[in-house]
């Protein structure tokens, strides 16, 4: 069985917007990114484990934090709540006989998800015309979970030279979510790629 891609048919290569007599490499870079592990990790309030880890990350319950390897990225989603978002679609295994059913509830979400991730100077002023929170002080290894003209999502910002910000919104609302984040780039113009 094959997956089908949450922005299948949506998702168009090219340059749009305005991106007349600019330097291709100054333009945002919109893609569409497939086939990650997405797991959400949640430990429950009787639990009494202190210290877990995976893939060579310890949970760290801070908020905005994101710690990370090469390969996976977890994310801080809320007290005790992680999103674990990696290239190792075998982790999985891992992490259920890690994180016992009597401690964490471990849901598998790779198919649930929408993968935007948009790349460039301009990346956070595009994040600004339809969300509420302050992306100057957003940084590098830091995520929310906000909304979008109206839909929930969650920015994880991989890096800030130049600015690399992955988005994930609910598959249901991915084509929606997609619109509003490519008509807000048609501005500054952009590369989807």
């Amino acid at each position: 069985m094959t997956s089908v891609s949450a922005l299948n048919h949506i998702h168009k290569t090219g340059l749009f917007g305005n991106y007349e007599n600019k330097n291709e490499e100054s333009l945002l870079k919109i893609s569409e990114i497939k086939n990650l592990l997405i797991v959400q990790i949640v430990q429950y309030k009787n639990s009494s484990i202190s210290t877990y880890d995976i893939d060579n990350l310890k949970l760290k319950n801070e908020p905005l934090n994101v710690i990370c390897n090469n390969d996976t990225r977890i994310l801080w989603n809320g007290p005790k709540n992680w999103l674990l978002v990696s290239i190792k679609k075998d982790l999985l295994k891992n992490i259920l006989q890690v994180f016992k059913d009597t401690d964490f509830a471990v849901t598998d979400l790779s198919h649930s998800r929408a993968i935007i991730e948009i790349e460039g100077q301009d990346a956070k002023e595009v994040l600004k015309k339809g969300c509420p929170f302050n992306f100057n002080i957003f940084d590098k290894n830091n995520s929310i979970n906000s909304t979008y003209n109206g839909i929930a999502f969650t920015a994880d910002m991989i890096n800030n030279n130049p600015n690399k910000i992955r988005l994930f919104s609910l598959r249901s609302f991915g084509e929606s979510f997609y619109h509003s984040i490519s008509d807000s780039s048609l501005e500054f113009g952009y590369k989807a790629i």
